[in-house]
């Protein structure tokens, strides 16, 4: 039951995927070429992550990116896609705010730049009060829970959740309550996939998974991670298709010797005057530099 054509990937179509047991697919962009590329090749969703901070901008965390980055990269997706369904991530401090100011920086991502819905993180009571906000000002919203990137503070760091029991609880109990309040779909990053199997069953909304396991009923994964243009430490759960930061190096070094032997550009990559009018011509420039030529 694939889009084809001109249609656009809707929230009504996800849920006909998960009813039908067909994956979702969700990649992460950053800009008008990946974009592109992503959507002209059927990815269902792309997520425009805070995720960016660390992909793009080198921070460390995803903790520095600011409102202002997010919109401008959305845009820059937006402009790019035809079939995809486009989601903001709402950056830390974003909707951490008073109720009126993280509704009207969530409007940012639907007026300004394009978006179709957005991403928040967390389950808390005011994230759920929040949630339920949005939905009802026609803003759609996606959750997120397990790791989220945002409280690494908190959570010492980059590691897995859900692997006690308390914790386990704690994620199945979020996902339910962000079903309840009106999310179209929740990330579930890094837990364990036997409990990120079980909330699939339980939600009606679609699941989406980032180091879940196989049973989530989609799967996200950061675009510069899969396609190898990431360095230092990957994930687990991260899988490259390709090495593209082999393949740059391997062009940037052939462009810099070319260019100091000599060999480009050569004639094919050259402009010339015609022959009726340069030698007039680059006589008169001689001229009027005053310079002679033996």
């Amino acid at each position: 039951m694939a889009i084809t054509g001109n249609e656009r990937v809707t929230i009504p179509y996800l849920f006909q995927l998960k009813e039908k047991g067909e994956k979702i697919t969700i990649l992460t962009a950053y800009d008008f070429p990946t974009a592109k590329i992503l959507d002209e090749n059927g990815i269902d969703i792309i997520l425009v992550g805070d995720s960016l901070g660390m992909a793009v901008l080198g921070y460390e965390t995803t903790l520095p990116v600011t409102m202002e980055a997010m919109i401008h990269h959305t845009q820059a997706v937006t402009r790019a896609r035809r079939r995809a369904l486009v989601v903001g991530d709402m950056p830390f401090l974003s909707f951490h705010l008073s109720l009126s100011d993280s509704l009207f920086n969530a409007g940012r991502f639907i007026k300004e730049a394009g978006a179709d819905a957005i991403k928040l993180e967390g389950a808390s009571p005011r994230r759920l009060e929040l949630i339920k906000a949005l939905v009802e000002t026609e803003i759609p919203v996606m959750g997120h829970v397990g790791l989220t990137p945002q409280s690494i503070r908190k959570m010492g760091g980059f590691k897995v959740q859900g692997t006690v029991e308390e914790k386990a609880e704690e994620i199945y109990s979020g996902a339910l309550a962000l079903e309840k309040a009106g999310a179209f779909a929740v990330v579930l990053e890094s837990v364990p996939e036997e409990l990120a199997a079980e909330i699939t069953r339980s939600l009606k909304i679609p699941t989406i998974g980032i180091g879940a396991g196989p049973d989530c009923d989609g799967q996200v994964l950061v675009v510069n991670d899969m396609l190898g243009l990431s360095s230092g430490y990957m994930p687990k759960f991260v899988k490259k298709y390709a090495n593209l930061s082999e393949i740059i190096s391997r062009a940037v070094n052939e462009y810099i010797a070319d260019v100091r032997q000599g060999q480009f550009p050569d004639e094919e990559h050259s402009y010339h005057l015609k022959k009726e009018i340069a030698g007039p011509l680059l006589e008169k420039l001689r001229e009027k530099s005053g310079r002679t030529d033996d």
